[in-house]
């Protein structure tokens, strides 16, 4: 869980900086996420440190399901944004496609994903993987 995080120790969603002054902030509810990428970034974090709640509050109302069970076999480990459209401070919508990368049961993996962003009520959320 993101309480298990030491706030000095290095946001997993890569940026470079501390967890306490990265993502811990917006999993706290302290700051909201400027833009659709760095929304992104925290919701991988959140799937790192466990934050189901922290998942389905970003999650847009249209598409998020009920609750969320996370597998706590798999950790997630890197996270490499590929490319973004959109989802700055001045759009509406946006797109983020990244490579997650995971452990689990002992074996590597990654996921691939073109994930699309809307704002609500001034929010950032996820809104799917976009088709």
């Amino acid at each position: 869980m993101a309480d298990d995080i030491i706030a000095g120790t290095r946001c997993p969603c890569g940026s470079g900086e501390t967890y306490g002054d990265c993502c811990g902030p917006l999993h706290a509810g302290e700051r909201a996420a400027a833009t659709a990428e760095r929304l992104m970034r925290s919701r991988f974090s959140a799937f790192a440190v466990g934050d189901t709640a922290y998942l389905l509050a970003t999650w847009h109302p249209s598409t998020r399901p009920k609750s969320l069970d996370l597998d706590l076999t798999q950790r997630w480990t890197r996270l490499d944004v590929l490319a973004t459209t959109g989802g700055t401070p001045f759009h509406d919508s946006g797109t983020v496609e990244f490579r997650a990368h995971y452990r689990h049961k002992g074996r590597s993996g990654s996921m691939h994903e073109l994930s699309t962003f809307t704002r609500e009520d001034g929010q950032w959320r996820y809104l799917r993987a976009a088709e």
